[in-house]
């Protein structure tokens, strides 16, 4: 099935359901969403972003909140372990865990997932990677004597993996435009793209949130456009998950 939204973005392969919103504030925000987007499927360039002050502003922004909360969900901005488990397990379907894998955790924060993945008994090899000294000191001080769970302090880690993938690390834009955050999150996936050989994923707040939810330091991407972007960009097998009860959705991007 071909579906083309009020956005001019075409979804293949997807339930028609999914294009019904609820009341004029939807229709608003993600017709405004999709203007934004519409630029880079059309392969036209958005704002630079000034990626060193946005990943500067960002790594400031984390070492407040665990030196504030400590190595919690909310020293990662998360509202509770319930919730940072079913974001975990979304991001998991990516992952082929019969057989070993490596993968890599793209602002890992203090290796939550690492504990995740491990308390599963995956046989797995862990790489987190993080702009924050203090989440990457976090991180090592939980497994300081597991080989195979390493933590880098940076943007992409030095060996290719199978897997990578993004936990909320698309969510708080502080004072950024919506072109340069934008111009931020692809130039981000375009790295994950590169580092693993068999598929990625990530997590964004949704643009269907409530109005009164949302908030201006916050990003709500639109769900649509950003599964056309990946189709049309990294692979033909991408899929959408928008219905696991939070204001939230996960897309997976795997390879042949």
């Amino acid at each position: 099935m071909k579906k083309t939204l009020k956005c001019g973005v075409s979804i293949e392969g997807m339930d028609s359901s999914i294009s019904v919103q609820r009341g004029d504030f939807y229709n608003e925000v993600n017709l405004r969403v999709c203007s934004k987007t519409a630029h880079l499927l059309n392969g036209e360039q958005l704002m630079p972003a000034r990626n060193g002050s946005v990943l500067t502003d960002v790594a400031a922004y984390y070492e407040t909140r665990i030196k504030e909360h400590g190595q919690t969900p909310a020293g990662v901005d998360w509202n509770s372990s319930h919730g940072q488990i079913i974001r975990f397990d979304q991001l998991l379907k990516l992952v082929d865990s019969s057989r070993i894998y490596s993968i890599t955790d793209i602002g890992c924060g203090y290796g939550a997932l690492a504990d995740h993945v491990l308390h599963l008994g995956h046989d797995v090899h862990y790489i987190g990677v993080d702009v924050s000294q203090s989440m990457i000191a976090a991180g090592r001080s939980r497994h300081p004597l597991n080989d195979r769970v390493n933590f880098q302090i940076g943007t992409s880690p030095n060996d290719a993996t199978d897997y990578a993938v993004a936990s909320g690390i698309f969510n708080v834009r502080l004072d950024r435009s919506d072109d340069e955050w934008l111009t931020h999150m692809v130039s981000t996936l375009d790295v994950m793209n590169k580092i693993a050989t068999r598929g990625f994923a990530f997590n964004c707040l949704t643009s269907y949130s409530d109005e009164e939810r949302m908030r201006p330091d916050l990003y709500y991407a639109n769900p649509l456009d950003l599964f056309d972007l990946c189709k049309r960009r990294f692979s033909p097998q991408v899929a959408l998950h928008h219905d696991y009860g939070l204001y939230e959705f996960t897309i997976i991007v795997r390879k042949s």
